[in-house]
This record gives C-alpha cells, sequence and structure tokens, in this order.
C-alpha cells in the first residue's frame, strides 16, 4: 500500500512553500534592457530636475535647496514604473500625471482640515487611492505623493501644480522621448498579436480575471496576447515537429493504368475511399484516380440519369466500351516527401483545393498517402495535447 503523506510532512510542505515567496523572482530582461532601464531613470530624473528649477526659479538647479523646491520625492519612484516598466498601466502618461496630481490634492485637503496628523496621514493615502481607482490613474508614487503633503505639512493647494503637476508633465515628456528612442512604445500599446492556433477564449480570460478580481501589474490585452503565444509555442512544439511520415496511411490502396474503372469504383466504394494512387509495377507514381476525375466524365448540368450515366462508365454493356484508369485519371499530382514538415501541407490543402497528397520516398516511389482527414486529425490531437 503506498503510503500517504504525515500531518508533519504536510506542515512542513506548507511552509517550505510559504518561505520560497519570499525569495526574489530573477527578473527575465537582459543586460541591455537593464541598463537602459537604469539610465532612463537618471536621465529623466536630471531633466525633470533642470525643467522644474528653471520654471520656479528661472535658472538651473545646481544646489540642493532650489533641486529640493523642485522636485518632489515620489517622482524617483515615477521614473521607476516610467523607465523599468513602460509596459505596465501604472506606469502610463495619465496614470502619472493624475495619480501624483490628484493624491497630492487630497494630501494637502487632508492636512489642512484634519488636525490628527497620524489621522490625516492614513486618510491620505486611502483616500488618494480610492480617488486613483475611480479616476482610472493608479499610480503607486501617488500614495507617495498624499502622504509626503501631510508629513511636509503643506496646506497651499498650489503646490499640487508647482512643483507636483509640473514636475509629472516633465517626467511623461523624458519618458515620451527617452523610451520610444530606445524602442519601448510609450503610451504603450498592446502587443501585436500572431495569426497561431490557438483555442483561448476572450470570455474565459475575463472569467478567470473577475475571479481573480485583483489589480494586475499588466494589461489585459498584453496578458492575452502573451498566453497566445504560449500556446502558439506550446503548438509549434507538438505540431511543428511532426512529419508527413509520422501521420500519413502507410501503404495505401494502388491501382494500375490498365485497371478497368469498374474494378477502380469497386474498390473505392468497398474501402470508402476517394482517391487511389496509380503506379506502374515498380510503385513508381504515375498519376491519382479520384471521385472527381469520375463525376468529370459525366454531364451534371443534367440531372436526370446521372446515376445510370455512372453505371453505364463503370459497367458498359459491349467490350469495347470498357474504360481504364489510365484514360480518366488525373496525371499532373502534387506529391510530398516523407520528412516534410506536415505543418508545410497546411496551404496546400486550405488554399489550393487539395484533398490528397501521396507521399513518396528518395526513389519516387510511393509509400504513402496524406488526406484533409489526416491532417485534421493530427491537429486536433496536437491542439487537445
Amino acid at each position: 500500500m503506498p503510503k500517504t503523506p504525515s500531518s508533519e510532512s504536510r506542515l512542513r510542505a506548507r511552509l517550505f512553500a510559504f518561505l520560497r515567496a519570499f525569495w526574489p523572482a530573477p527578473h527575465a530582461i537582459d543586460s541591455l534592457e537593464r541598463l537602459r532601464a537604469s539610465g532612463g531613470a537618471a536621465l529623466g530624473i536630471l531633466l525633470v530636475g533642470l525643467g522644474a528649477a528653471f520654471w520656479l526659479n528661472g535658472q538651473a538647479a545646481h544646489q540642493h535647496g532650489l533641486l529640493a523646491l523642485a522636485l518632489v520625492a515620489p517622482l524617483g519612484a515615477s521614473a521607476v514604473l516610467v523607465f523599468a516598466v513602460p509596459s505596465s498601466p501604472l506606469a502610463q502618461p495619465w496614470s502619472v500625471v493624475g495619480g501624483n496630481t490628484l493624491s497630492a490634492l487630497v494630501g494637502i485637503a487632508c492636512c489642512k482640515w484634519i488636525p490628527d496628523a497620524g489621522l490625516a496621514a492614513a486618510l491620505a493615502v486611502g483616500l488618494s487611492i480610492a480617488l486613483m481607482l475611480f479616476m482610472r490613474c493608479l499610480h503607486p508614487p501617488g500614495g507617495a505623493s498624499a502622504l509626503l503633503m501631510v508629513l511636509i505639512g503643506c496646506e497651499r493647494f498650489e503646490f499640487a501644480f508647482s512643483p507636483v503637476l509640473v514636475d509629472s508633465l516633465l517626467m511623461v515628456a523624458a519618458g515620451l522621448v527617452y523610451n520610444n528612442l530606445t524602442g519601448r512604445s510609450w503610451p504603450h500599446l498592446p502587443l501585436p498579436t500572431k495569426a497561431a492556433p490557438t483555442h483561448l477564449q476572450r470570455s474565459d480570460l475575463d472569467a478567470v480575471l473577475a475571479r481573480y478580481n485583483q489589480i494586475l501589474d499588466i494589461s489585459r490585452d498584453d496578458l492575452e496576447t502573451l498566453l497566445e503565444q504560449v500556446e502558439a509555442l506550446n503548438f509549434q512544439r507538438s505540431v511543428g515537429e511532426l512529419r508527413c511520415r509520422d501521420v500519413m496511411t502507410r501503404n495505401p490502396l494502388t491501382v494500375r493504368q490498365e485497371t478497368s474503372l469498374r474494378e477502380a469504383w469497386a474498390l473505392m466504394r468497398e474501402h470508402r475511399i476517394k482517391a487511389l494512387p496509380v503506379t506502374d509495377r515498380q510503385q513508381h507514381l504515375l498519376g491519382i484516380l479520384t471521385v472527381a476525375d469520375f463525376m468529370g466524365q459525366i454531364d451534371l448540368d443534367v440531372h436526370d440519369g446521372i446515376a445510370w450515366r455512372l453505371r453505364t462508365l463503370v459497367r458498359p454493356k459491349k467490350a469495347a466500351e470498357v474504360r481504364t484508369v489510365g484514360q480518366i485519371m488525373t496525371r499532373t499530382v502534387r506529391v510530398s516527401s516523407s520528412d516534410r514538415l506536415l505543418l508545410d501541407l497546411v496551404p496546400v490543402f486550405s488554399d489550393n483545393g487539395h484533398r490528397h497528397i501521396p507521399i513518396i520516398d528518395d526513389t519516387q516511389r510511393l509509400v504513402g498517402i496524406i488526406t484533409q482527414s489526416d491532417l485534421i486529425r493530427a491537429l486536433y490531437r496536437a491542439v487537445r495535447g
């Protein structure tokens, strides 16, 4: 009998999983992106500091005192978001400007009208988050902006516009220039989707997000695109390695050129197939006989007697009227090698109207055949995993 894990081992496993959650996950970016993000944040703060000081005092900020008047501390956190995670919904232009400015207004109001400093600080942060959510400009540094107004005892509402609004606008301007020049579209646009087999449903994603009921630091469209691309890679890995020999019908039924149409028709009906490769005695492919070849011998525009004319074609009354496969078969045949990737045949079936692809080996001998049903079955199994 298999041993069941004891309560002690289960508790140990839970504790280990809990402790692992404190270990930081690695960042999936290369050294160039690290340099781009850190350099952009430094350049952004420099430009904001110089620009804000010039706006306020008509001169650049070279001293700490003047710089302290021109810059607000939450701009450092804004720089991290704008330059290090420019695709985040929390780092978009309206989030930066609206989040910092509106939160500063909330903080000033709390400082001005709530005598207790502790209560004012708490309400400033809580109310600023509520307002940012309502205005769709959630920005983490906004909470710091609200708290800063209480900590410095600011009761002048104009402080929210100068320097907070001025700093935020300058940060957005720096982000617009730097991010786009370094290959990061900002404001961020959803990732481009790639045409790939996928059964991801938008309604399912929306239902999961609603059940999760938490704010994600990624846009919904980006999340959907990333999931689709992961699924496409999985599909490519499972289907992209399949070759014709993996799904083809081996040793298919064949006929000779001299085979009578009656015999060929009987084979197709008995085995419920719609095509017969035509080969010589060495199994070299000469053509293919399909139901369409039979239908091409009768006048389909005349509806009466179609069955009778088809019987006359395959069962003539006179020996001289006996017709053979070689007389009606299709001689120009699209073929494929056994080691060819199965995905290469998708456009052949979908765009060119083919229903059957004979498979040949290196010596040009027939070794199998792939039908649309074979292709669909293989793709279905790959999608189901």
